[in-house]
């Protein structure tokens, strides 16, 4: 099924385009980025945002086959519009000093395995979480928002060398990250 694009959207592109100049990023990065800052209004991103075009292609041969997407928040998982997502914060049972986020992902490694794509827009601590498990992601968005532990988080995911989409600055959120996904995933619908 083919994405109809809405006219309110192509008139936020277009304006977008015309505030800032995304024409020299490789063709996955640049949908990443635009996405974000057309869900955020926030023209920082196009700095702050960091993607490496193997990455995405990595992630986008992920998707392609079917692998399933974890979210660490139910905000997240809605915002991903086009595709099922695995959120088990709702449900998760979380031990001494962990947050539901952690437990969350910690249970939903247990259900999907290895390879999978994982978004973090919410909490830092999944992230931790996350880098310490034996996931195996097919690709990380790690954009979680916040002053304790985000920037922290995506320091450390970016030093970990998973596959990954983050950004530098204390920004990010769950709209952020649904947009780096829904921005392969439009991708993948448009070719």
């Amino acid at each position: 099924m083919t994405r109809v694009v809405h006219p309110i959207e192509q008139e936020s592109y277009a304006i977008l385009r015309s505030r800032v100049d995304t024409s020299h990023l490789p063709p996955l990065t640049r949908a990443v980025v635009e996405r974000v800052v057309h869900a955020s209004a926030d023209l920082d991103y196009v700095q702050d945002l960091v993607c490496a075009e193997d990455d995405l292609e990595r992630g986008l041969a992920a998707l392609r086959s079917g692998v399933p997407v974890v979210a660490d928040a139910e905000m997240v998982a809605a915002g991903i519009t086009s595709r099922p997502v695995l959120c088990r914060v709702r449900d998760a049972v979380p031990g001494p000093g962990e947050t539901r986020s952690s437990a969350g992902f910690r249970e939903a490694l247990e259900q999907v395995g290895h390879g999978a794509v994982w978004v973090v827009g919410n909490a830092p601590t999944a992230l931790f979480t996350l880098l310490e498990l034996d996931a195996r992601p097919a690709l990380v968005v790690g954009l979680p928002v916040g002053f304790v532990g985000a920037a922290e988080s995506k320091a450390a995911l970016r030093e970990s060398g998973l596959p990954a989409v983050s950004n530098r600055s204390e920004k990010g959120g769950s709209a952020v990250a649904a947009a780096a996904v829904n921005a392969l995933l439009y991708v993948e619908e448009a070719r």
